[in-house]
């Protein structure tokens, strides 16, 4: 149990990030729309984010960036010819899909996957099943690289199973670990796996947004929990809060984080607080552990401030010693609210005692912060050593990527010049260059 490490695995960002505003509910995705952006500052703030927690001896891990642009996507829509000819066309016809084709949103590995530990499943492996994004365009054709990707990584089935997407349905909306989360006494120890959904396909009178879509379904967060072989009696399937799926918390990750036994969330969170507390309370004291729910009260943190800082999507990384430290982008710092409500958690004497911040600017602007960026996969040492070691990272592994992207990494990209460059060919041979290397 105690030899059980929780490893990050962030997204390495692509050369095709870019703001483009194609996320409809991610106000800060649509607040820097058509904005330039800088995908060699993007990817070199990530892995400098990678590296200090590597260095501070927290178990880090990368998955590489998807190859864009997604030409199966602008076949499949009926544009056709050589490669230039397809993007040239789907320049002219429509530039928003084009967009669609280049989008680098997989860097936000939080959504490739949702991940259910060995400790967890009925035949004792670690379980995977790719998200399926079917909400947004642009996101809808990534399972199919996030599937390959995590069994290159996690290939040998005896400890690993990886899933393929769930069936690409409005009924089966999946948005993967960023409504996902385990509450317990420890990583290693059978634990309670929290499902967040916004909707219910299949029941037209329970409570939706009217405002923004709800990503996540009912009735794929219980499909997922079925692959993966879970005990009905530690999964726990909660509403998000409507009202605050409105006012642009489009995922639960952006409203509450949970780690170890300690969920600090929002009091807004969830369409019913305190039935949703009592349930999470019994079925993790069921586990011989004790929930401790950190609360934040609208009064010192409100939705607008929570959503513009990112002061949920946040990561709760267990120290030696078994405090915590919450790694936080630094926009938390330079809200008011935020960075005072910050200074009296840490002061509070409870389990969180320290503050890590990043510079992710970058990333916040196109809508995703720490927590994004990352996806959790609890591993024994038997499953660490049995998974792909090349992606962990190392000094090594940290220098040879910083000197790829410093050499094949724009440092200035607006949407225009995916359009220069689709009229031109220069991308895909820059990332046919990129690829090799």
């Amino acid at each position: 149990m105690h030899s059980t490490r929780e490893y990050n695995f962030d997204g390495l960002v692509g050369p095709s990030h870019n703001y483009a505003g194609l996320s409809f509910g991610n106000v800060a995705s649509f607040s820097n729309v058509k904005s330039a952006s800088n995908p060699k500052q993007a990817a070199l703030q990530g892995l400098a984010k990678m590296r200090a927690l590597a260095a501070r001896g927290f178990a880090q891990a990368l998955l590489p960036p998807q190859g864009r642009p997604n030409f199966r996507l602008l076949r499949a829509i009926g544009f056709t010819g050589t490669d230039a000819e397809v993007l040239a066309r789907a320049y002219k016809e429509s530039p928003v899909i084009l967009a669609c084709a280049y989008s680098a949103s997989p860097m936000w590995t939080a959504n490739a996957a949702t991940v259910s530990p060995s400790a967890d499943t009925q035949d004792g492996r670690v379980h995977f099943t790719a998200a399926n994004l079917n909400n947004k365009l642009h996101r809808a054709f990534e399972h199919a690289q996030s599937a390959r990707s995590l069994r290159a990584i996690f290939s040998d089935d005896k400890h690993f199973a990886v899933h393929d997407a769930l069936p690409s349905t409005p009924a089966f909306g999946d948005e993967g670990a960023a409504n996902h989360t385990r509450l317990g006494a420890s990583h290693g120890a059978p634990s309670v796996e929290l499902f967040v959904y916004g909707r219910v396909e299949f029941d037209p009178s329970a409570p939706s947004p009217k405002r923004y879509p709800a990503r996540q379904t009912l009735e794929a967060s219980q499909a997922v929990a079925r692959l993966h072989g879970l005990d009905a009696k530690r999964a726990v399937y909660v509403q998000q809060n409507p009202d605050v799926i409105d006012q642009g918390v489009f995922h639960n990750d952006v409203i509450a984080v949970g780690n170890g036994n300690v969920l600090f969330y929002h009091e807004q969170a969830f369409a019913d607080e305190e039935a949703s507390l009592s349930q999470l309370r019994r079925a993790v004291a069921a586990t011989g552990a004790q929930l401790d729910a950190l609360r934040v009260d609208t009064g010192q943190v409100p939705i607008q401030d929570a959503v513009t800082s990112y002061l949920f999507n946040s990561q709760l990384l267990t120290k030696e010693g078994g405090k915590m430290a919450l790694v936080i982008p630094q926009e938390c710092q330079e809200n008011r609210a935020v960075s005072r409500y910050l200074e009296g958690l840490v002061a509070s004497g409870g389990p969180i005692d320290e503050l890590i911040h990043f510079d992710l600017r970058q990333s916040m602007r196109n809508g995703g912060g720490p927590a994004c960026l990352r996806l959790r996969v609890a591993l024994t040492e038997t499953e660490a050593r049995a998974m792909h070691q090349g992606v962990i990272m190392t000094e090594t592994l940290y220098h040879r990527l910083v000197q790829w992207v410093e050499k094949h990494y724009r440092d200035h990209l607006e949407p225009g010049d995916l359009a220069e460059s689709a009229k031109t060919g220069d991308w895909k041979s820059a990332m046919r260059r990129i690829e090799r290397n």
